[in-house]
């Protein structure tokens, strides 16, 4: 069994990440705080760029974004270009 270790993105780009992904999947900030398990005060923080998520919360995110296929990889590649 492979460990995978979060990605490592800081702001303002997982803050941006999280934003387009949210509206991606078509969620108001309240509904994708749910599918997480934290407040939607703590999914506006990171929106906003005041708060980084943990790398618990990180490695939530990374699912989202596998989930999302093709769609999730190219919202990666536009902020992180390798």
């Amino acid at each position: 069994m492979t460990i995978k270790k979060p990605l490592a993105i800081n702001q303002p780009e997982v803050g941006r990440i999280i934003h387009d992904l949210r509206l991606l999947a078509g969620l108001t900030q309240e509904q994708f705080a749910a599918t997480l398990g934290v407040t939607y005060t703590t999914i506006n923080r990171w929106e906003n760029g005041r708060s980084t998520p943990s790398p618990m919360a990180m490695k939530l995110i990374e699912q989202k974004l596998d989930e999302m296929g093709a769609q999730g990889q190219d919202l990666l590649a536009k902020y992180l270009p390798n």
